[in-house]
């Protein structure tokens, strides 16, 4: 059961470091990752452009501009209300910013109560979350020009559907 747990880890950081988030991590003295580039520790390493936290924040901001401007993304996730936990940034080639980050979408509604208020003056505006589904967002954005390259939302932690945003 702990080596099928340890692969499974192992098999999911490989897949986050396939996408250039993090640099590569070493078990048992070899490298994990799966690359061409990454051969053994001595003979080899993998060349990664740095980013700063900055940078990354402007490319998010970018991403959720562009998904919010989206009809097609407005009428199929619902309209972007925040983004939740940032997951990974980095930079996979030369001139290109990668993010990966969970974002709250709500779809109609305004997600309020329908708890009456006394005397039949309506409902309240206590907002409850409801119609609220949490994505999660993997995009590409050029460093250079701030354009959106891809970005595609998966819904059910990637075992559902998943939008592909048209650019």
């Amino acid at each position: 059961m702990k080596a099928c747990l340890q692969f499974a880890v192992i098999a999911l950081l490989n897949i986050y470091l396939a996408c250039g988030f993090t640099t590569p991590i070493s078990h048992e003295g070899r490298w994990v990752v799966i690359s061409s580039s990454v051969r053994t520790r001595s003979s080899s390493s993998l060349q990664m452009a740095k980013i700063s936290e900055k940078e990354a924040q402007s490319a998010i901001d970018k991403v959720v501009a562009a998904l919010r401007k989206d009809k097609t993304a407005n009428e199929e996730l619902g309209q972007l209300k925040q983004v939740n936990n940032i997951l990974g940034f980095g930079s996979p080639q030369k001139g290109k910013i990668a993010v990966r980050f969970n974002a709250s979408f709500q779809k109609g509604g305004k997600g309020l109560s329908s708890i009456p208020l006394p005397f039949g003056l309506g409902q309240s505006n206590k907002s409850e979350g409801r119609g609220t589904m949490v994505g999660q967002v993997k995009a590409s954005v050029n460093e250079q020009t701030g354009k959106v390259m891809e970005c595609s939302v998966f819904r059910d932690l990637g075992y559902g559907r998943a939008f592909n945003l048209k650019v």
